[in-house]
């Protein structure tokens, strides 16, 4: 419950990702000249690599033809009369995935070269403070510089017939090395730049200096810290359009399909690792709020995640009490992808752990009958080998039906194991028994 607010990578919808192009096409104009004047440049280096521009870099300076087909060169041209819509449209598609890196690593150069290496802001970081905040964005940066490198180079070749995803294939290797670990690392990112923003004036004085710079264009560190996030999933989109367009069963359709799959399965992965590291966190921050009063749980994993939690009312019945008085206390359920933790609250949102079992010997089942007053809602709570290997059962109350129904949801075995309950029917009579004495 709560898996998807608790995701801090998930694939952007059209609207946020089209949002995010054009807060990245707001920095291209003035971002040129930047580029240009950094020495450390992936695009100066590679001028000094080739005695001639690629012509898509002189088109960036010198033209704003952002289509296929307003280049100078082909628009009006002959062979652009001959193609037929499709292949004109396939062609539009894999032109807009080259200049879309191309602005993605004109904004990467600001990140790198004017926030990454301000001198300004590196004497106000530590060494683990600069790894968390900026991470690998120097290799993301080097990584985009190869990749556009050959993606031009393939589009010198031929203008009107070039292939870009046996370029994305290629790459995709390398995409994965340093995308993987720079997603992955956006929890730490985000607490240290909060922690950084909140807690050292200085480090804010600094900072709204240098977003303030024209280059910026007015967006936050924030905002190019975030582009790798973002274009790996957008590189997937784009991929995707070419792949609708390409004719069915050549070599490109191939070429791009496999690309395709391995960009998919990397913000896969992401999400996954992502969302490991969050449960690790949650995890270590709930450590160090239990203590166990039973056998001690060693409860940090990194294969282990929260699954559902909550303060539930158990009830206990008296069967010497000539009138079975019922009493309630309150347990909190912390329910893991692989055990259960039930514990009493204490003051201080603490926990004191008296019993736990594996989740293969939790079961949960409705209890339709009703009993008077404030006790409904009920449900049984099965461990059928608690930490000390005995069967333990629980009667618990909750404030709604429908939360009901959602514990014993989260509490039900996995689709295909077998339900191991021993003899619900004598629990059901001794249950029964006991509603009739209330009676």
């Amino acid at each position: 419950e709560g898996n998807s607010s608790r995701l801090l990578y998930q694939e952007y919808s059209d609207v946020a990702l089209n949002k995010a192009i054009q807060s990245q096409k707001r920095v291209d104009s003035l971002a040129e000249d930047f580029e240009l004047s950094s020495p450390s440049s992936p695009r100066l280096r590679r001028k000094v690599l080739s005695s001639q521009d690629s012509y898509l870099q002189r088109l960036s300076v010198s033209s704003n033809a952002s289509l296929w087909q307003d280049i100078p060169m082909i628009r009006g041209s002959r062979m652009l009369l001959n193609m037929s819509r499709d292949d004109q449209k396939l062609q539009e598609a894999k032109f807009e995935l080259i200049m879309s890196e191309a602005s993605y690593l004109r904004s990467l150069n600001v990140a790198v070269d004017h926030f990454q290496r301000s001198s300004e802001l590196q004497a106000l970081l530590t060494n683990q403070e600069r790894k968390w905040l900026f991470s690998r964005l120097q290799e993301v940066r080097d990584v985009s510089a190869s990749f556009l490198f050959e993606l031009e180079e393939k589009f010198e070749e031929n203008m009107f017939n070039f292939n870009v995803c046996d370029v994305a294939l290629r790459h995709a290797p390398a995409f994965r090395k340093v995308y993987l670990p720079y997603v992955t690392n956006q929890t730490y990112q985000e607490q240290i730049f909060q922690k950084l923003v909140t807690r050292n004036a200085k480090f804010q004085q600094v900072l709204e200096k240098l977003e303030s710079a024209t280059v910026c264009q007015r967006l936050s560190l924030k905002s190019f810290l975030i582009l790798p996030f973002q274009r790996i999933t957008r590189l997937k989109l784009l991929l995707q359009n070419i792949l609708k367009r390409t004719p069915p069963e050549s070599d490109e359709e191939v070429q791009a399909t496999q690309a395709y799959d391995a960009l998919e399965k990397l913000i896969k992965d992401c999400n996954e690792n992502v969302q490991r590291m969050k449960s690790t966190e949650e995890l270590i921050y709930l450590r160090q709020k239990i203590d166990f009063e039973c056998k001690i749980f060693p409860l940090v994993s990194q294969s282990r995640r929260l699954v559902k939690c909550g303060e539930l009312m158990t009830l206990d019945y008296n069967t010497l009490s000539p009138k079975w008085k019922v009493t309630t206390r309150p347990i909190y359920l912390h329910l893991f992808n692989d055990c259960l933790l039930l514990s009493r609250p204490r003051e201080g949102g603490r926990f004191v752990v008296f019993d736990h079992a594996a989740f293969s010997d939790v079961r949960g089942e409705k209890c339709e009958m009703k009993l008077h007053g404030a006790n409904k809602n009920l449900f049984r709570l099965f461990l059928l080998k608690n930490n000390q290997g005995k069967r333990v059962e629980f009667l618990f109350r909750t404030e709604t039906h429908s939360e009901k129904l959602r514990w014993i949801s989260a509490l039900a075995p996995p689709r295909g194991e077998p339900d191991l309950l021993e003899n619900p029917g004598e629990t059901a009579q001794a249950l029964q028994a006991w509603v009739g004495g209330l009676a």
